[in-house]
């Protein structure tokens, strides 16, 4: 997620060509068929159905709810893979993937595929607005109300220093394949502070829960929706207000992120196939809580994703039978 949104590191995916030999987040490969949606249902009208899950929890909920009705109520053969940002997007053009249904932004990446190759297209909003910014826990704002003003962060700057910060203070971010403007925006608001990786959202919401718990300077990227906020209700620090094209130039980055209207892309081939997955996923929307209460499930009640979606599906069956029409 960042500068387009939960953006991936487009230098580091490689970009190599898709192909069967890139690893996907939690060792799957792209071309991988296993099915790992759950659920025995025939493939009948529906086939099979290639659905992307990006590495966090937000995106595991819509996926998992989405893969749920496809084969309970559809008979769909769901094939999940478990792809980053980038690679998801390559699958569009070999038929590997059918969709991805949580995306942040990415401008660069919808020219590239919907635009200029045509291998994919827009399949409408999820209902999600997502936010990024830089936040805190709770008990600093008590202890230092003032923090929350990106102008008074340099003199917090000792406070946040760690070992791995290299005398400056630390700015916490995520999976260090994630793309955000952080770096710039030290850089270009003269923060004495240096970007260091947790590794993973998990390892990022842990740190929250540690500081909260044991009163410890912290400050990370973070993101909503996210389960993780009813928990720990984290404070957004306020950066310079953004303003259209302020982060056209990632270099010059000194504003705050916007807010996103999350979608969901798919294949050009998938849209075009007559699927009713496809007009499931077209037709998928929900709200921040909706997702957030699947999210939890996931990952705090340590349930399965089929069990998840199930819960939910059944709790909101008229939400469910609207995506069916």
């Amino acid at each position: 997620m960042a500068r387009q949104a939960r953006q991936w590191r487009v230098g580091a995916a490689g970009i190599a060509v898709l192909g069967l030999t890139l690893t996907a987040c939690g060792g799957a490969k792209v071309g991988d068929s296993s099915s790992e949606a759950g659920g025995s249902g025939s493939t009948g009208k529906c086939g099979t159905f290639n659905l992307a899950v990006n590495p966090w929890v937000g995106y595991e909920a819509n996926a998992a709810v989405i893969a749920y009705v496809a084969e309970k109520d559809l008979g769909c053969k769901v094939t999940k893979k478990n792809l980053k940002e980038e690679i998801a997007w390559q699958g569009f053009g070999t038929g590997e993937v059918d969709a991805v249904v949580e995306n942040w932004g990415h401008d660069d990446l919808k020219k590239k595929y919907i635009t200029d190759q045509k291998t994919a297209v827009d399949a409408g909003p999820t209902g999600n607005e997502g936010l990024i910014g830089w936040y805190v826990p709770p008990w600093l704002v008590k202890a230092h109300p003032d923090i929350l003003d990106w102008h008074n962060l340099n003199k917090y700057a000792a406070e946040f220093k760690t070992s791995e910060s290299g005398g400056k203070g630390q700015l916490l971010d995520g999976d260090p394949s994630f793309v955000t403007n952080d770096e710039a925006l030290v850089k270009n608001l003269t923060l004495d502070y240096k970007v260091v990786y947790a590794g993973s959202e998990t390892a990022l919401i842990q740190a929250f829960r540690k500081a909260e718990k044991n009163k410890e300077w912290v400050i990370g990227y973070f993101y909503e929706p996210q389960w993780f906020m009813s928990e720990v209700p984290l404070e957004k620090v306020e950066l310079p207000d953004y303003k259209e094209g302020c982060d056209t130039d990632t270099e010059k980055v000194a504003c705050d992120y916007p807010v996103y209207k999350l979608d969901k892309i798919v294949s050009a081939k998938f849209a075009g196939s007559g699927s009713p997955a496809y007009d499931l996923v077209k037709n998928f929307n929900w709200t921040n809580d909706d997702q957030n209460a699947v999210a939890k499930y996931i990952a705090e009640d340590k349930m399965t994703a089929e069990a998840a979606a199930k819960k939910w599906v059944e709790a909101n069956r008229d939400k469910v039978d609207a995506w069916l029409q």
